[in-house]
């Protein structure tokens, strides 16, 4: 357990020098680059952070190419400027390309860091479904009523009805139907099909 504190602690001392040495280094060049005061230190600053953005992009698993780029872009600013300090680059006469670099760096900073942290997943769109219509349902077909049992004709009311009959046979010449016979009799309709059915 201590020796794995003591390795932690090797590893933070030494990203805390790293980023100081870094830090120094940017606020220097920014400086040398016509970047005074408070915007001499913002600089180190915003390539700390896009660096810092890109490595949680990183780690998350999410748009990878995109997330190296920047960290890529962070990470060649910091060395840029490491390299230029250590006496390659004159600071007292700094070229025009670097001046120019130096101004636009905020506007880089701030595009790449807005894109790794505002970036949302993307979801992917559902294709379009044809929409299919519900067949219709079919209404349950009606029960048949039952049909109540029939009982049998009295003798006598076929013998009336028979007399009926022949009466209207031999006044008009043609057969009683059941609804004359229904309405001659006073009967309901299906005992007057009932004894229509027994006359022939």
């Amino acid at each position: 357990m201590r020796a794995q504190l003591g390795r932690v602690d090797a590893v933070l001392v030494q990203a805390v020098i790293a980023a100081a040495l870094s830090f120094a280094h940017l606020h220097d060049l920014a400086s040398a680059a016509g970047q005074d005061g408070w915007k001499a230190w913002a600089y180190p600053v915003s390539v700390d952070l896009l660096m810092v953005a890109a490595w949680r992009r990183l780690r998350s698993g999410r748009d990878k190419a995109a997330a190296w780029c920047w960290f890529l872009v962070a990470l060649t600013a910091s060395l840029g400027a490491n390299i230029a300090t250590a006496g390659l680059l004159d600071l007292a006469d700094v070229p025009d390309w670097l001046r120019i670099l130096v101004a636009g760096w905020p506007a880089l900073a701030f595009l790449g860091g807005t894109l790794l942290t505002h970036t949302a997943k993307e979801t992917p769109v559902p294709e379009d479904v044809p929409e299919t219509t519900p067949a219709p349902e079919s209404a349950p077909e009606p029960e048949p009523e039952p049909t109540p049992p029939t009982a049998p004709v009295p003798a006598a009311l076929v013998e009336h009805a028979r007399k009926v009959a022949d009466a209207h046979r031999a006044r008009t010449g043609s057969p009683l139907d059941p609804d004359t016979l229904r309405a001659r009799l006073g009967v309901p309709a299906p005992l007057a099909a009932q004894i229509a059915a027994q006359l022939t």
